[in-house]
């Protein structure tokens, strides 16, 4: 994996936990040669991700839709940083630029992030691996809700590994680089559906 999407909150907790969690995935990822794709902000759990990589020597390229862009939340000290029209061509960008996709804690654009990002997987538009840092049990619902659909029918037997989700960031690197690309629904035959 040479870059990965990070998808997280802008917005800054009271709970100083998150923003250092921020801070060890972008210095992580650069120790460890991987670059970061993000969403080009400066603020918050993004901006933590962003510096902290660009400190260790990494690579960090931002992705921010213009309407953000003009309002002074952009990271112009990014190594690349591109301006797009809108949210769709922000995740498509992501998609584009990296070989996986990991989510750290963040609210609702978070949650479209990873949820597209799954979608896709699942329907065949990548085959790239979806982690999902469950630092501090944050994300504990959100893994029991998953396996709920895959319980009661919404969630294919195929297709319920594409998450992968662990509470360490060095386990979720492993667990993300051994990932084997599941069949997705565009090369199924209806009886699979």
């Amino acid at each position: 994996m040479n870059r990965l999407a990070i998808y997280c909150g802008s917005a800054t907790p009271a709970d100083p936990r998150y923003m250092e969690l921020a801070r060890e995935v972008g210095r992580t990822l650069a120790e460890r040669g991987i670059g970061v794709v993000y969403g080009g902000g400066r603020l918050g759990l993004m901006g933590a991700v962003a510096s902290s990589a660009l400190a260790a020597g990494g690579e960090v390229i931002g992705v921010i839709p213009d309407a953000l862009a003009g309002s002074e939340v952009a990271n112009t000290d990014c190594t690349e940083l591109y301006t797009v029209s809108g949210m769709h061509e922000r995740k498509q960008r992501f998609t584009d630029l990296s070989d996986g996709f990991i989510t750290i804690p963040g609210g609702v654009g978070t949650m479209d992030e990873l949820w597209e990002a799954m979608s896709w997987a699942q329907l065949g538009y990548h085959s790239k691996p979806v982690g999902l840092l469950n630092a501090f049990g944050f994300y504990d619902d959100l893994i029991a809700f998953n396996r709920r659909m895959a319980e009661v029918g919404f969630v294919r037997p195929a297709h319920q590994t594409i998450l992968i989700a662990d509470e360490a960031l060095p386990s979720l690197l492993t667990k993300m680089e051994s990932y084997q690309p599941h069949t997705p629904i565009f090369s199924m035959k209806a009886d699979d559906l």
